[in-house]
């Protein structure tokens, strides 16, 4: 039985609320699951201790014991310190910006070169 630790959506209408879940990869995203190991509310502040509570000793186990968190768990995971980040993938260049955008990002860096060098050229009073 492959087991995944994921997240399982609740509350209201455009009001999610995440359970996190570990469960069979087999079971329905909202359906059953084995157990419940915290949960995850994305509409509050990233600064909210409530944003994102777990059984840290739980998840623990489940990931000793084969468990294979989704893409977003394993982020959430390692900003809270228990697990490492997710590989991004490579396929695509999908994520790097438009030449337009690059040539933009090219000028503000030597604008901000010029200003950084024009203020250590000028003389101390």
């Amino acid at each position: 039985m492959a087991v995944h630790l994921r997240l399982r959506r609740m509350g209201a209408k455009k009001r999610p609320v995440y359970a996190v879940v570990a469960a069979d990869h087999r079971f329905p995203r909202d359906g059953r699951y084995i157990e419940k190991l915290g949960n995850y509310a994305p509409l509050l502040s990233k600064e909210n201790a409530e944003r994102f509570v777990i059984k840290e000793d739980r998840v623990k186990y489940w990931l000793s014991q084969g468990a294979k968190p989704t893409t977003r768990i394993a982020h959430l995971l390692s900003q809270s310190g228990i697990g490492s980040a997710p590989k991004a993938p490579e396929r695509t260049k999908k994520h790097l910006p438009k030449a337009k955008a690059q040539q933009r990002i090219q000028e503000r860096e030597e604008a901000r070169k010029n200003a950084a060098e024009a203020i250590e050229s000028k003389p101390a009073e």
